[in-house]
């Protein structure tokens, strides 16, 4: 059986001027030279596989402990209420750890800040009810940010 032009490459390559010199109609199997020049073991395959699984579990570490860059305290307004032109009222939900820090500010209607207070909350799931003081009538009135106590963010 003739060989494919790229088993005669990979023949030619393997070969040395012994072999060619002494030209026999059956030819030995040939030296596996070129084989082991272009990494026929699993050294490649078994690095790539160790890369693989330290990509994979870094990633996953990376996203099972990704926690959002507002820190560990959340809030949502729940309702507020601006009776008179001198006072406002929020009532609001946050959940901390380990107890937060809000700042509350009342807004009049073209967006100007009339009004603002702050309210340390307890650790846990808390419902909390905060009255700002304003300086004319207020059309809004909302949680700035609230952040853990202590915290220097």
């Amino acid at each position: 059986m003739q060989p494919t032009p790229e088993e005669d490459a990979v023949n030619s390559a393997d070969e040395t001027p012994a072999d060619t010199a002494a030209e026999s109609p059956v030819r030995a199997a040939p030296a596996p030279a070129l084989r082991k020049r272009h990494g026929n073991g699993p050294v490649f395959f078994v690095i790539a596989a160790v890369f693989a699984v330290v990509s994979a579990v870094g990633w996953g570490y990376s996203v099972m402990n990704y926690s959002g860059l507002g820190g560990g305290v959340y809030h949502q307004v729940v309702s507020y209420t601006a009776p008179t032109p001198q006072e406002a009222t929020i009532v609001y939900e946050v959940n901390s750890r380990n107890g937060a820090e809000c700042l509350i500010v009342a807004l009049d209607e073209k967006l100007v800040e009339v009004g603002q207070a702050d309210s340390d909350v307890e650790a846990g799931n808390r419902t909390v009810t905060t009255t700002v003081e304003t300086l004319r009538q207020a059309a809004t009135v909302e949680v700035a940010s609230c952040r853990e106590q202590g915290s220097q963010d």
